[in-house]
Protein backbone atom coordinates (compact mmCIF):
# COMPACT_ATOMS: atom_id res chain seq x y z
CA UNK A 1 0.00 0.00 0.00
CA UNK A 2 1.65 3.44 -1.22
CA UNK A 3 1.70 6.53 1.28
CA UNK A 4 -1.30 7.95 -0.39
CA UNK A 5 -3.68 5.15 -0.17
CA UNK A 6 -2.71 4.62 3.51
CA UNK A 7 -3.33 7.91 4.16
CA UNK A 8 -6.38 8.14 2.43
CA UNK A 9 -7.15 5.01 4.46
CA UNK A 10 -6.54 6.38 7.54
CA UNK A 11 -8.61 9.57 6.88
CA UNK A 12 -11.44 7.29 5.91
CA UNK A 13 -11.59 5.16 9.65
CA UNK A 14 -11.08 8.34 11.27
CA UNK A 15 -14.15 9.84 9.24
CA UNK A 16 -16.07 6.58 9.73
CA UNK A 17 -15.57 6.91 13.67
CA UNK A 18 -16.43 10.79 13.24
CA UNK A 19 -19.55 10.16 11.28
CA UNK A 20 -19.94 6.79 11.89
CA UNK A 21 -21.55 6.38 8.66
CA UNK A 22 -20.45 2.77 8.17
CA UNK A 23 -20.24 1.52 12.06
CA UNK A 24 -23.93 2.52 12.04
CA UNK A 25 -23.95 4.31 15.49
CA UNK A 26 -24.59 7.49 14.14
CA UNK A 27 -28.40 8.43 15.00
CA UNK A 28 -30.67 9.29 11.51
CA UNK A 29 -34.58 10.09 11.27
CA UNK A 30 -36.01 7.11 9.18
CA UNK A 31 -39.85 7.95 8.15
CA UNK A 32 -42.15 6.58 10.74
CA UNK A 33 -39.05 5.26 13.25
CA UNK A 34 -37.43 8.74 14.85
CA UNK A 35 -34.89 6.72 16.97
CA UNK A 36 -33.99 4.16 14.07
CA UNK A 37 -30.54 3.21 13.86
CA UNK A 38 -29.20 2.15 10.24
CA UNK A 39 -25.88 0.27 9.98
CA UNK A 40 -24.03 0.84 7.12
CA UNK A 41 -22.02 -1.56 4.45
CA UNK A 42 -18.99 -0.05 2.62
CA UNK A 43 -20.41 -2.03 -0.97
CA UNK A 44 -18.22 0.37 -3.22
CA UNK A 45 -16.06 3.19 -3.01
CA UNK A 46 -13.32 5.15 -5.19
CA UNK A 47 -10.73 7.01 -3.55
CA UNK A 48 -9.10 8.58 -6.66
CA UNK A 49 -5.65 7.30 -4.88
CA UNK A 50 -4.13 7.11 -8.75
CA UNK A 51 -1.05 8.75 -9.84
CA UNK A 52 -0.75 12.42 -11.37
CA UNK A 53 -2.80 12.83 -14.66
CA UNK A 54 -3.94 9.40 -14.59
CA UNK A 55 -7.20 9.11 -16.00
CA UNK A 56 -10.69 7.54 -13.77
CA UNK A 57 -10.18 4.01 -13.25
CA UNK A 58 -11.88 2.06 -16.11
CA UNK A 59 -13.66 -0.23 -13.83
CA UNK A 60 -15.50 2.39 -12.25
CA UNK A 61 -16.12 4.96 -14.63
CA UNK A 62 -17.46 5.28 -18.03
CA UNK A 63 -17.89 8.70 -19.83
CA UNK A 64 -21.11 10.34 -21.41
CA UNK A 65 -19.59 12.47 -24.71
CA UNK A 66 -21.08 14.86 -27.27
CA UNK A 67 -21.91 18.74 -26.90
CA UNK A 68 -25.83 18.15 -27.61
CA UNK A 69 -26.67 20.28 -24.74
CA UNK A 70 -28.47 17.26 -22.74
CA UNK A 71 -32.04 18.39 -22.76
CA UNK A 72 -30.98 21.08 -20.71
CA UNK A 73 -29.62 23.73 -23.49
CA UNK A 74 -26.02 23.02 -21.67
CA UNK A 75 -23.07 24.82 -23.35
CA UNK A 76 -20.32 22.68 -22.96
CA UNK A 77 -19.22 19.29 -24.86
CA UNK A 78 -18.09 16.76 -22.48
CA UNK A 79 -14.99 14.85 -23.23
CA UNK A 80 -12.40 12.03 -21.79
CA UNK A 81 -10.04 14.40 -22.08
CA UNK A 82 -7.01 14.56 -19.66
CA UNK A 83 -7.26 18.25 -19.89
CA UNK A 84 -11.30 17.67 -18.56
CA UNK A 85 -10.66 15.00 -16.31
CA UNK A 86 -7.51 13.07 -14.72
CA UNK A 87 -6.72 12.62 -11.36
CA UNK A 88 -4.03 15.18 -9.36
CA UNK A 89 -1.85 12.93 -7.53
CA UNK A 90 -3.21 13.83 -4.15
CA UNK A 91 -6.54 11.90 -3.81
CA UNK A 92 -8.98 13.54 -5.86
CA UNK A 93 -10.36 13.53 -9.05
CA UNK A 94 -10.02 16.73 -10.96
CA UNK A 95 -13.21 17.33 -13.48
CA UNK A 96 -12.11 21.00 -15.42
CA UNK A 97 -14.68 23.07 -17.07
CA UNK A 98 -12.48 24.98 -19.78
CA UNK A 99 -13.06 27.70 -22.18
CA UNK A 100 -12.03 26.50 -25.52
CA UNK A 101 -13.20 25.83 -29.41
CA UNK A 102 -14.46 22.20 -29.78
CA UNK A 103 -15.77 20.25 -31.81
CA UNK A 104 -16.55 16.91 -30.47
CA UNK A 105 -17.01 13.54 -32.65
CA UNK A 106 -20.30 14.18 -32.74
CA UNK A 107 -20.07 16.55 -35.00
CA UNK A 108 -21.22 19.54 -32.67
CA UNK A 109 -19.03 22.45 -32.16
CA UNK A 110 -18.73 24.70 -28.77
CA UNK A 111 -17.21 27.53 -26.66
CA UNK A 112 -17.07 24.97 -23.63
CA UNK A 113 -15.64 21.70 -22.26
CA UNK A 114 -15.57 19.49 -19.31
CA UNK A 115 -16.42 15.74 -18.11
CA UNK A 116 -19.14 13.55 -17.16
CA UNK A 117 -18.70 10.70 -15.51
CA UNK A 118 -20.96 8.06 -14.80
CA UNK A 119 -20.99 4.00 -13.48
CA UNK A 120 -23.88 2.95 -15.84
CA UNK A 121 -22.87 -0.50 -16.85
CA UNK A 122 -20.37 -0.76 -14.27
CA UNK A 123 -22.42 -0.43 -10.70
CA UNK A 124 -25.98 0.45 -9.63
CA UNK A 125 -27.36 -0.24 -6.29
CA UNK A 126 -31.24 -0.01 -5.12
CA UNK A 127 -31.06 1.89 -1.34
CA UNK A 128 -28.35 2.61 0.63
CA UNK A 129 -26.33 5.38 1.41
CA UNK A 130 -24.85 7.65 -1.37
CA UNK A 131 -21.94 10.03 -0.62
CA UNK A 132 -19.35 12.26 -2.04
CA UNK A 133 -16.47 14.73 -0.12
CA UNK A 134 -17.06 17.47 -2.89
CA UNK A 135 -15.51 21.21 -3.82
CA UNK A 136 -17.62 22.80 -6.47
CA UNK A 137 -16.30 25.24 -8.58
CA UNK A 138 -17.59 28.65 -8.24
CA UNK A 139 -19.07 31.64 -11.16
CA UNK A 140 -22.11 32.50 -13.05
CA UNK A 141 -23.19 29.90 -15.31
CA UNK A 142 -21.30 26.72 -13.48
CA UNK A 143 -23.27 24.23 -12.93
CA UNK A 144 -21.49 20.85 -10.70
CA UNK A 145 -23.61 18.10 -10.25
CA UNK A 146 -23.05 14.20 -7.99
CA UNK A 147 -26.33 12.29 -8.70
CA UNK A 148 -28.19 9.13 -9.45
CA UNK A 149 -30.13 7.86 -12.37
CA UNK A 150 -32.42 4.46 -12.39
CA UNK A 151 -30.63 1.82 -14.52
CA UNK A 152 -33.63 0.84 -16.78
CA UNK A 153 -33.01 4.88 -18.24
CA UNK A 154 -32.43 2.87 -21.64
CA UNK A 155 -35.82 0.96 -21.99
CA UNK A 156 -38.21 3.14 -20.10
CA UNK A 157 -36.62 6.74 -20.62
CA UNK A 158 -36.39 9.95 -18.26
CA UNK A 159 -37.99 10.78 -15.91
CA UNK A 160 -39.85 7.09 -15.61
CA UNK A 161 -36.58 5.74 -14.76
CA UNK A 162 -35.89 8.29 -11.78
CA UNK A 163 -32.94 10.87 -10.96
CA UNK A 164 -31.90 11.99 -7.49
CA UNK A 165 -29.75 14.95 -7.52
CA UNK A 166 -27.42 14.99 -4.25
CA UNK A 167 -25.54 17.73 -4.88
CA UNK A 168 -26.74 20.25 -7.61
CA UNK A 169 -25.47 24.15 -7.34
CA UNK A 170 -25.59 26.85 -9.62
CA UNK A 171 -23.65 29.40 -9.45
CA UNK A 172 -24.94 32.50 -8.83
CA UNK A 173 -26.44 31.18 -5.86
CA UNK A 174 -22.86 30.31 -3.91
CA UNK A 175 -23.82 29.28 -0.43
CA UNK A 176 -27.07 26.79 -1.77
CA UNK A 177 -27.07 22.78 -2.46
CA UNK A 178 -30.04 21.83 -3.99
CA UNK A 179 -31.42 18.24 -3.53
CA UNK A 180 -34.23 17.04 -5.56
CA UNK A 181 -36.04 13.55 -6.88
CA UNK A 182 -37.63 13.40 -10.61
CA UNK A 183 -40.19 10.92 -11.50
CA UNK A 184 -43.37 10.54 -13.61
CA UNK A 185 -45.35 13.73 -13.07
CA UNK A 186 -42.75 15.31 -11.22
CA UNK A 187 -39.77 16.14 -12.81
CA UNK A 188 -37.68 18.92 -14.05
CA UNK A 189 -39.52 22.33 -12.46
CA UNK A 190 -41.66 20.39 -10.67
CA UNK A 191 -39.82 17.81 -8.39
CA UNK A 192 -39.49 16.73 -5.12
CA UNK A 193 -37.07 19.26 -3.97
CA UNK A 194 -35.12 21.24 -1.13
CA UNK A 195 -32.61 23.57 -0.37
CA UNK A 196 -29.64 23.72 1.91
CA UNK A 197 -27.76 27.11 2.53
CA UNK A 198 -24.18 27.79 4.45
CA UNK A 199 -24.22 29.31 7.71
CA UNK A 200 -23.39 32.49 7.18
CA UNK A 201 -23.84 32.41 3.52
CA UNK A 202 -20.26 31.06 3.22
CA UNK A 203 -19.98 29.83 -0.89
CA UNK A 204 -19.93 26.18 -0.80
CA UNK A 205 -16.89 26.41 -3.27
CA UNK A 206 -14.50 27.54 -0.43
CA UNK A 207 -13.79 24.33 0.90
CA UNK A 208 -14.52 20.29 0.63
CA UNK A 209 -18.32 19.49 2.24
CA UNK A 210 -19.83 15.71 2.34
CA UNK A 211 -23.01 15.68 0.18
CA UNK A 212 -25.54 12.17 0.99
CA UNK A 213 -28.68 10.49 0.44
CA UNK A 214 -30.27 7.46 2.63
CA UNK A 215 -32.27 5.96 0.73
CA UNK A 216 -34.32 3.45 1.95
CA UNK A 217 -38.01 1.77 0.77
CA UNK A 218 -40.13 4.76 0.70
CA UNK A 219 -37.92 7.10 2.11
CA UNK A 220 -35.52 9.38 1.23
CA UNK A 221 -33.06 11.84 3.62
CA UNK A 222 -30.62 14.45 2.26
CA UNK A 223 -27.47 15.67 3.89
CA UNK A 224 -24.66 18.71 3.45
CA UNK A 225 -21.59 17.84 6.44
CA UNK A 226 -24.08 15.18 7.70
CA UNK A 227 -27.09 18.16 8.61
CA UNK A 228 -30.47 16.45 7.74
CA UNK A 229 -32.21 19.21 5.31
CA UNK A 230 -34.79 17.01 3.75
CA UNK A 231 -36.61 13.81 3.78
CA UNK A 232 -39.08 12.88 0.73
CA UNK A 233 -41.22 10.07 1.13
CA UNK A 234 -44.39 9.01 -1.60
CA UNK A 235 -46.91 11.20 0.29
CA UNK A 236 -45.20 14.33 -1.06
CA UNK A 237 -45.87 13.04 -4.75
CA UNK A 238 -48.89 14.65 -6.65
CA UNK A 239 -51.52 13.14 -6.94
CA UNK A 240 -51.74 10.66 -9.43
CA UNK A 241 -48.10 9.95 -9.74
CA UNK A 242 -45.86 6.79 -8.36
CA UNK A 243 -42.85 6.43 -6.30
CA UNK A 244 -40.09 5.17 -8.90
CA UNK A 245 -37.52 4.70 -6.59
CA UNK A 246 -37.50 1.15 -5.63
CA UNK A 247 -35.06 -0.27 -7.92
CA UNK A 248 -30.55 0.20 -9.00
CA UNK A 249 -29.61 3.39 -9.73
CA UNK A 250 -26.26 4.24 -11.20
CA UNK A 251 -23.79 7.42 -10.03
CA UNK A 252 -22.95 10.51 -12.06
CA UNK A 253 -20.30 13.17 -11.45
CA UNK A 254 -20.48 16.32 -13.77
CA UNK A 255 -19.33 20.16 -14.05
CA UNK A 256 -22.38 21.46 -16.75
CA UNK A 257 -21.67 24.93 -17.94
CA UNK A 258 -24.59 27.49 -18.82
CA UNK A 259 -28.13 26.36 -19.77
CA UNK A 260 -31.38 26.61 -18.59
CA UNK A 261 -31.28 26.65 -15.31
CA UNK A 262 -27.96 28.32 -14.56
CA UNK A 263 -27.71 30.49 -17.50
CA UNK A 264 -24.70 31.30 -19.48
CA UNK A 265 -21.23 32.35 -18.14
CA UNK A 266 -20.72 36.13 -18.31
CA UNK A 267 -17.72 38.68 -17.94
CA UNK A 268 -17.32 37.55 -14.08
CA UNK A 269 -16.79 33.85 -14.64
CA UNK A 270 -13.26 32.88 -14.60
CA UNK A 271 -11.66 29.95 -16.45
CA UNK A 272 -10.85 26.83 -15.87
CA UNK A 273 -13.20 26.40 -13.20
CA UNK A 274 -12.47 22.83 -11.27
CA UNK A 275 -14.69 20.44 -9.16
CA UNK A 276 -12.44 18.34 -6.80
CA UNK A 277 -13.86 14.92 -5.60
CA UNK A 278 -12.32 13.00 -2.81
CA UNK A 279 -14.23 9.81 -2.48
CA UNK A 280 -17.11 8.51 -3.43
CA UNK A 281 -18.49 6.34 -1.14
CA UNK A 282 -21.91 3.96 -1.31
CA UNK A 283 -22.56 1.78 1.54
CA UNK A 284 -25.98 -0.43 2.11
CA UNK A 285 -27.73 -1.48 5.10
CA UNK A 286 -26.39 -5.02 7.39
Amino acid sequence: MGILEMTKRVTFLVACAMFSACAGSRPAVSAGSPAATPTWTLTWSDEFSGATGAAPDPAKWAFDLGGNGWGNQELESYTNRPANVHQDGGGNLVILANKETYTGADGIQRQYTSARLKTQGLFSQAYGRFEARIKIPKGQGMWPAFWILGNDIDSVGWPKCGEVDIMENIGREPAVNHGSMHGPGYSAGNSLTASYTMPSGQSLGDDFHVYALEWEPNVARFYVDNTLYETQTPAALPSGTSWVFDHPFFIILNVAVGGSWPGSPDATTVFPQNMLVDYVRVYSLR
